[in-house]
């Protein structure tokens, strides 16, 4: 696979400190699922407004990718990481006049700036892990990584609503309707501010991580040139069609699985579901359902490409479940978790939790089809892929200007349908295209 610094050295620690970044990931990334209806309130925006923090949370990865990439080779995969750390915990930093003014803008800034942290962490520190052992367990190693991410989404919602909403009594939009304006601005000012100490936190813990990542054995990775008589004429990384077309699958993916974990509280919002900040976390526990089926799996019973096969139909499935299921009936929560005593929501939104489910293994099973083969332009490789994180800013945003034209949230859901058959498309054929213009071989 064109690398070699790896394979001599004990991967546990490696392994260890990069599980703790994706950790981080996970925290961040899934903190947007309870901030939207959050700052829905505190700024006082329609379905539509409330999803631009997606966008400029997610766009930062394709305004960000290719500079960073260039970082990236410049200083190493190591001090890339600390450099991503410190951007991220000024974007942490940022927050903080954001929660003071109450002012929507400031909030997009500061998410922006944190993004831009992260692409360059993500950026390292995927194909690190592609890059850790066997080309075919790699999947395994990043369910791994996203069993660790995912948690963080488990967490998110669960401590957003008992750090910032446990003595804040009923927030939602129409009890404010209700206030007059000195009350209602109030009651906005304290819910704002309730934000600064966790970010202050968030920023701390950021920083201390640079001293981890800076100070533990973690090697660079080496790459050896592309050698093979096959990549001779190959210049660019737009020359390697799997890795382009695997960039596309991670944009539908992405913007499906944010649509899944950050719209799922604006639906239950519109249902009247209670605890709407916490719906992220049926998301999470599904897609953490998925990566255990992965690490179990991956190899020893189905291949990559099957797993990703699967989700593209799985994740069919869950549209039309969403779209043509019950809003009021809720024996499909009744059967999957009523035994446990957790509240059940209709069958409906139950569809968009599992989605985690059903999309689960597709980053993992992308990664390692899309990166094989491309020895020196591993970084630009990476970088292109980190760019099909900009699914996550486009499509939730359409999906918000969809929902909000046509009144009606849920049928918006269909926007997911062409995206799961696009990754059907990359698991039956076009993560096997390896020249462009020719067969599959």
């Amino acid at each position: 696979m064109g690398h070699s610094a790896l394979k001599s050295q004990s991967t546990f620690v490696p392994m260890l400190v990069v599980g703790i970044l994706f950790f981080i990931f996970g925290f961040v990334t899934w903190l947007n699922g309870s901030l939207i209806p959050f700052l829905q309130i505190v700024c006082d925006l329609n379905e539509f407004e409330a999803l631009f923090v997606t966008f400029s949370f997610y766009i930062a990865y394709t305004v960000m990718a290719l500079p960073m990439s260039i970082i990236l080779k410049k200083t190493g995969y190591r001090n890339g990481m600390a450099i991503g750390l410190a951007i991220m915990a000024l974007g942490a930093l940022l927050h903080i006049p954001a929660a003071i003014s109450a002012n929507f803008m400031f909030f997009l800034v500061a998410l922006f700036v944190l993004a831009a942290g992260l692409t360059i962490l993500q950026t390292a520190s995927n194909p690190y892990i592609v890059y850790l052992g066997p080309e075919e367990s790699a999947a395994m190693r990043i369910s791994i990584m996203g069993l660790v991410n995912k948690s963080a989404g488990v967490l998110v919602p669960i401590l957003f609503t008992s750090l910032i909403l446990a003595d804040m009594g009923d927030v939602s939009a129409n009890t404010l309707d209700g206030l007059d304006e000195v009350a209602r601005n109030q009651r906005v000012f304290e819910l704002s501010h309730k934000l600064i100490v966790p970010y202050i936190v968030m920023a701390i813990a950021l920083a201390s991580l640079i001293l981890l990542v800076k100070y533990t054995p973690l090697p660079e990775i080496e790459f050896s040139d592309t050698s093979t008589q096959e990549n001779t004429s190959k210049t660019s990384i737009f020359h390697f069609p799997q890795t382009v077309l695997g960039a596309i699958a991670l944009f539908f993916y992405v913007g499906v699985e944010v649509i899944a974990g950050d719209t799922i509280g604006l639906y239950g919002t519109s249902l009247g579901v209670d605890n709407f900040a916490g719906l992220t976390s049926y998301t999470m526990v599904f897609m953490v359902l998925g990566y255990l089926i992965g690490v179990s799996c991956i190899p020893r019973y189905i291949s990559q490409q099957k797993a990703l096969l699967g989700s593209g139909i799985a994740g069919c499935i869950c549209i039309f479940g969403i779209v043509f299921s019950s809003t009021e009936s809720t024996w499909l929560a009744a059967i999957l978790w009523g035994w446990s005593g957790l509240p059940v929501i209709p069958n409906s939104i139950t569809f968009v939790a599992l989605m985690g489910l059903a999309h689960a293994l597709v980053w993992p099973s992308v990664w390692p089809l899309a990166l094989k083969g491309l020895g020196n332009y591993t970084a630009q490789g990476s970088a292109l892929l980190i760019m099909g994180i900009s699914g996550g800013a486009i499509l939730p945003l359409l999906f918000g200007k969809i929902s909000h034209e046509i009144g009606d949230i849920q049928y918006a859901y269909f926007i997911g349908l062409p995206c799961y058959l696009y990754i059907l498309f990359y698991a039956l054929r076009g993560h096997a295209i390896k020249n462009w213009g020719k067969s599959v071989r």
